[in-house]
């Protein structure tokens, strides 16, 4: 898992946008929300009891929570060891074809600018240590760090535990006790602003816009369905 924070030779820091938990907690908590809530609110427009929207909302939040980590897992898996099996193929090729390596290194600075003799003395500098010089490649040519691949666990996690935490705001209301939809509608609402501001600190736009947005979405995914309960509803049974 990368840090929250990649550190910039030039003194400063950015914002790590390549980690491996980050996309996964966010849409994780946006999906869990909006899609249980969205779930919700269709059997409430069907006009169904307590227990039914309770266990609706239960059903929701496990099996959502179960195909996002899977789902997740299995992504950055199959990426992952697509990466490794290229760095495999790149080691390989290092060890059979050092100079050869090393002159296609040159050429890569060469072609960003660098001065053909300073390009080769730096790869030839780079290329000491077998490691270093996989490294060096891999983030040359490949766009990728082997020492900081994403975690297919780390990615599971988070998405299970965010999705079911955005899952739980539109239930927890009835949890609780509650015979209508407006202390559901209100604490989910209150979550999809807040998911879109804090979406927004990793991103260009500013903290209300986003909330706004993901508070339009979210209500017109839950109002979409719940005038579908309302059509449907009285037809099914």
């Amino acid at each position: 898992m990368r840090r929250a924070q990649a550190a910039d030779p030039r003194g400063g820091h950015h914002r790590d946008v390549n980690g491996g938990w980050l996309r996964p907690a966010v849409f994780g908590a946006m999906d869990g929300l909006v899609s249980n809530l969205a779930l919700m609110t269709g059997v409430v427009g069907g006009d169904v009891g307590h227990s039914a929207i309770v266990l609706t909302g239960l059903a929701g939040l496990a099996a959502g929570a179960c195909s996002m980590a899977a789902g997740e897992y299995t992504s950055v898996a199959s990426q992952r060891e697509l990466v490794e099996a290229e760095l495999e193929a790149e080691r390989l090729e290092l060890s059979r074809n050092p100079q050869g390596e090393l002159a296609e290194l040159a050429q890569l600075y060469v072609a960003k600018g660098v001065d053909p003799d300073l390009a080769q003395e730096v790869a030839r500098q780079l290329s000491r240590d077998p490691e270093q010089t996989l490294a060096v490649h891999a983030r040359e040519e490949l766009g990728v760090d082997p020492d900081d691949l994403p975690s297919p666990i780390v990615a599971a996690a988070s998405s299970f535990g965010c999705f079911a935490i955005g899952a739980l705001l539109p239930l927890l209301p009835y949890l609780l006790g509650a015979t209508a939809l407006w202390p559901a509608l209100l604490l989910a609402a209150a979550g999809l602003f807040l998911c879109g501001a804090v979406v927004a600190r990793v991103t260009a736009r500013s903290w209300w816009f986003s909330g706004v947005r993901q508070l339009l979405l979210g209500g017109a995914a839950a109002g979409v369905t719940f005038l579908l309960g309302r059509l449907i509803g009285g037809q099914v049974g």
